[in-house]
């Protein structure tokens, strides 16, 4: 979708309020980005300032969540768009729940890093939430810009990445098996541990999320729940069934 289309509207002022949702959009994609590689570093380096920055920062998360759904309520009330104008005001409501949601999950990793932290656990334990926190974090990095580009072909390739976060988010798991059954002592920390794989594991499902929504802006077509085939089907299925 040709981002110029949302201004064709006699009125400048929904043209711009139309804008500024998005912005406010990517303006908060942007901090939880922030937020999740700060939880992921805190995580990882045994860094208990940056993990109580990210807890406190989620606030921040929260406050945008409501304002922007304050705004787009206010847009469907006074200006009860139809069609394309309809799809992105409730595309942006959607994705922002999901934003807010991995913010969450990047605070329950804050926590579980103070408490690895505060533990003095073994950092070879760590070695799996490195590279799974890596994935996690390019797939929201790349479900955001297909939303600020409205690219539906680059969004159904960013959908088929989740399955490499949840091959190695099963490889993490059994690793970290392998810790508790060398020493039951140390089965408390990979709990933590276990919790915060769990955690970046459902920030791609977010992530894959918020590609569907860009789908369902771009081409009209609601393809949650289906199969990754069917995905890429529906999206060439749907081209050039963009609505004014």
């Amino acid at each position: 979708m040709d981002k110029s289309k949302l201004g064709t509207h006699i009125s400048q002022q929904f043209n711009e309020e139309l804008e500024d949702i998005r912005t406010r959009v990517m303006n908060m994609g942007g901090l939880v980005e922030q937020q999740l590689s700060d939880a992921i570093k805190a995580m990882t380096t045994l860094d208990a300032t940056l993990a109580e920055v990210v807890v406190s920062n989620d606030f921040k998360v929260n406050a945008l969540e409501v304002a922007i759904d304050e705004e787009c309520t206010q847009i469907l009330a006074r200006r009860q768009p139809a069609a394309s104008d309809l799809r992105l005001v409730i595309a942006v409501i959607k994705t922002i729940t999901d934003l807010e949601r991995i913010g969450d999950e990047a605070e329950r990793i804050g926590r579980m890093a103070l408490h690895f932290a505060e533990a003095g656990g073994n950092t070879k334990m760590l070695a799996g939430i490195s590279h799974l926190g890596e994935l996690a974090l390019k797939m929201l990095h790349a479900s955001l810009d297909t939303f600020a580009r409205m690219d539906a072909d680059a969004a159904v390739e960013v959908v088929h990445k989740d399955i490499k976060i949840d091959q190695e988010y099963e490889s993490v798991l059994r690793s970290l098996m392998t810790y508790m059954m060398e020493d039951n002592r140390a089965i408390p920390v990979v709990v933590n541990i276990m919790w915060s794989a769990r955690a970046l594991e459902r920030i791609g499902d977010r992530s894959k999320n918020i590609c569907e929504y860009v789908i369902y802006l771009v081409k009209g077509k609601d393809v949650r729940h289906t199969s990754m085939d069917k995905v890429a089907d529906d999206a060439r299925s749907f081209k050039g069934n963009e609505e004014k």
